[in-house]
């Protein structure tokens, strides 16, 4: 058929495949909860026909619109809000409910595009570069207030995008130093950090000292890096220790083990390793794992639905799972690289790049090389708020593509 031609099949072909895969997992946790999904899957390809019937100048010309939107959405949850496991970023109706954050996201990814596909629009010029910066702030910092951290690792992912467009890559190397000393001086005494920063500056500043010589602003810059480091080395035992218990707890649990924390924070982790590690090589069977039909594991259909592929469909099926994510992945990249528009291509990567940050935290926190912070597996978790936000975005940037591949330009 003619009008299909524009139709990425291989996409819309894995996005269908990990959607139905997830049912039968959820299913397999929770029948009435599987049976709810099914009804999600429904509503979110009816939304997503309704997408590819629409014009596509709709979602750049209402980009600021949902931009707002998604942000008034967010800001209402202080005051509407529905407190659930500890936070407080849902509206609760009747007995439905919906995480505001995940539509927020879109609406992200929207404006970003829109304001990257004007003909100024320069990443290398300060005011370019600040308000890309203030579209993906306002929000985060919203999210922050509530405050959901796992939602707010995700908005780095529009800086990935923005890298495409220009954004120098200082910026990556500037925020891993960061986040490495603060890691690193929680496991570490701080005197011995600040001592390897200094010996490291010492030897970067030996081998440039005829570019640094005389030059003011860099000799500065360098003692300002290294006093922030410092201090921020200090500064994580302190930060730690404010944080609240479950939060400070699943951050320990990287260091000291699950075991240490067996009864709290670390109970969900230690159930799911052994509920992976038990599937072997091609798993128990459909609905035969111990652990997921014993329950041991809490949001096992939610945030740790992983654990269920490793022990249901084994090493095999987990292996499966993780090529068809990085197949998809990969081809919304490829896609939006090879797209005549700069609004498709900054929408596209910045919804691969979700779909990335969702995947690798999601995968680490099940597998306890990352805290857990509240992050579900694109399509694959339960939930109506995620797989219809992902369902939407997934739907416009196929319908973009489409449009792409049949434009004459």
């Amino acid at each position: 058929m003619k009008w299909a031609e524009g139709i990425d099949k291989l996409g819309i072909s894995l996005y269908l495949m990990l959607c139905i895969f997830a049912i039968f997992n959820i299913y397999s946790v929770k029948e009435e909860l599987g049976q709810k999904q099914m009804i999600f899957f429904g509503i979110s390809l009816f939304v997503g026909m309704i997408i590819f019937f629409m014009r596509t100048k709709f979602f750049e010309n209402m980009s600021p619109i949902i931009y707002v939107g998604g942000v008034l959405l967010l800001i209402g949850l202080f005051p509407f809000g529905t407190e659930i496991l500890g936070q407080k970023n849902w509206y609760k109706f009747g007995g439905f409910t919906m995480q505001p954050v995940e539509f927020a996201k879109i609406g992200t990814a929207l404006m970003l595009a829109n304001y990257a596909s004007n003909q100024d629009f320069d990443i290398r010029k300060k005011r370019s570069l600040y308000t890309s910066i203030a579209i993906v702030a306002i929000p985060g910092i919203v999210v922050l207030m509530i405050p959901d951290v796992g939602s707010l690792l995700v908005f780095f992912a529009f800086v990935m995008a923005l890298y495409r467009e220009g954004l120098s890559g200082w910026l990556f190397g500037v925020i891993f130093i960061f986040a490495a000393t603060f890691l690193i001086s929680i496991a570490i005494d701080p005197i011995y950090v600040v001592i390897s920063i200094l010996v490291i500056t010492a030897i970067l500043v030996f081998f440039n000292f005829y570019k640094i010589q005389g030059n003011m602003i860099l000799i500065i810059g360098i003692v300002l890096t290294v006093g922030v480091l410092s201090g921020l080395s200090y500064s994580s035992s302190y930060v730690l220790t404010k944080l609240p218990k479950h939060q400070r707890e699943r951050i320990e649990v990287l260091y000291k083990g699950e075991k240490a924390f067996r009864d709290t924070s670390g109970y969900n982790l230690l159930y799911s390793k052994t509920a992976i590690g038990s599937g072997g090589f091609t798993g128990k069977g459909y609905k035969q794992g111990s652990v997921t039909q014993g329950k041991f594991v809490p949001e096992q259909e939610t945030d740790y639905i992983f654990c269920t592929v490793g022990e249901e469909w084994g090493f095999l099926g987990s292996t499966l799972l993780i090529i068809c994510y990085s197949i998809f992945i990969g081809r919304i990249y490829y896609l939006a690289e090879n797209q005549k528009s700069t609004f498709n291509r900054v929408f596209g990567y910045s919804f691969a790049s979700v779909l990335l940050i969702h995947f690798a935290i999601n995968l680490g926190m099940v597998m306890g090389l990352f805290p857990t912070v509240g992050i579900p597996l694109p399509f694959f978790s339960y939930g109506g708020s995620s797989l219809l936000a992902f369902s939407i975005m997934t739907f416009i940037f196929f319908k973009l593509n489409y449009a792409d591949k049949n434009s004459l330009v």
